[in-house]
């Protein structure tokens, strides 16, 4: 990998765990339980997209 496909890599992991972390935190917070079920959901998809781009290192 070139160093430029490497920071946007690392950039990539980055937002993709910040999403997550935020979509963590925002579930804590919803009292009904059908939006907390879609936001999890959410968590979810963002720790995939995150184990995605971790393993092309």
């Amino acid at each position: 990998m070139t160093t430029k496909e490497l920071l946007y890599v690392e950039d990539a992991l980055g937002h993709a765990k910040y999403f997550q972390t935020k979509c963590e935190e925002t579930a804590s917070q919803i009292q009904d339980p059908d939006l907390r079920a879609c936001v999890e959901q959410m968590v979810q998809k963002h720790q995939q997209i995150f184990q995605k781009f971790y393993g092309l290192l």
